[in-house]
């Protein structure tokens, strides 16, 4: 169709860019320096890049171009601002709630260097003190987040991505001497009581496997009848999820042996 339509002058132009962020629709490029008219169908003939050039390369003319495309120019604008809404930096949610409540990730690298000073890696350990000196023996933590209560743990998390999931009863690390290196390390941990809480944990463990990237679940209970909600609640809730991933359960006795 004959219609009007713009004209660049590349002898004149000196490639500022003026007229290509004076262009709403998006249909003029600068290639190799120069400005260029490179969506035809972009441009509705309006002239909005007129103005903008300094050294006046931008003229209008009458000639064969295809008729303007609306639809093209929305959707490239949208397809530009999702793009760049995915690259811009991310801010960190402003939280207004319980202070115990507010999920983050933890770090003990530098609780990890006190304690193999402490545990007397170093030059400075006194062996005078013979048994004594277990008490120097720090246990650093194998916590990687924050909160672990079930019912306080947020159904998505940073942290659930591609985690190895511990679901263990309150008591479990009371029992178990070494719950932390055994079991807690490398693991995203939430616990429970399901006597304490009186409530069935299926629910809320189910929205946590279906909605994130969870590579594997570890299930830690006491031998006792009542650990068994927790077992039952977790075992349901990966059904639930409708997504086939690693499992084991392990029992601990209350003498603080794993019983499996």
């Amino acid at each position: 169709m004959i219609r009007q339509i713009i004209k660049i002058d590349e002898e004149k132009c000196i490639g500022c860019g003026l007229c290509a962020t004076a262009c709403h629709e998006g249909a003029i490029d600068i290639v190799d320096g120069k400005a260029k008219l490179t969506r035809e169908h972009y441009c509705d003939g309006l002239g909005d890049c007129l103005p903008a050039c300094p050294v006046d390369a931008i003229h209008f003319e009458q000639r064969e171009a295809p008729a303007y495309d609306e639809a093209a120019v929305l959707a490239a604008k949208a397809a530009k601002e999702a793009k760049a809404k995915a690259e811009a930096p991310k801010e960190a949610p402003v939280f207004h709630g319980c202070p115990g409540t507010r999920s983050r990730v933890i770090s003990h690298a530098q609780n990890n260097h006190v304690s193999n000073t402490a545990s007397g890696t170093g030059n400075d350990a006194d062996s005078s003190h013979g048994s004594n000196s277990d008490n120097l023996n720090v246990n650093t933590s194998e916590l990687m987040q924050w909160p672990v209560q079930i019912k306080l743990v947020p159904i998505c998390a940073p942290y659930f991505d591609g985690a190895n999931l511990l679901i263990a009863a309150d008591c479990t690390a009371y029992a178990y001497g070494n719950f932390h290196k055994r079991f807690i390390k490398n693991h995203i941990t939430v616990i429970g009581c399901p006597k304490l809480d009186d409530v069935d944990y299926t629910e809320k463990l189910t929205q946590i496997i279906a909605n994130n990237n969870i590579k594997s679940v570890t299930i830690v209970r006491m031998e006792v009848p009542c650990c068994g909600g927790l077992e039952h609640a977790a075992k349901n809730a990966l059904k639930a999820s409708g997504k086939f991933i690693p499992w084991h359960v392990y029992t601990i006795s209350t003498e603080g042996e794993i019983l499996e």
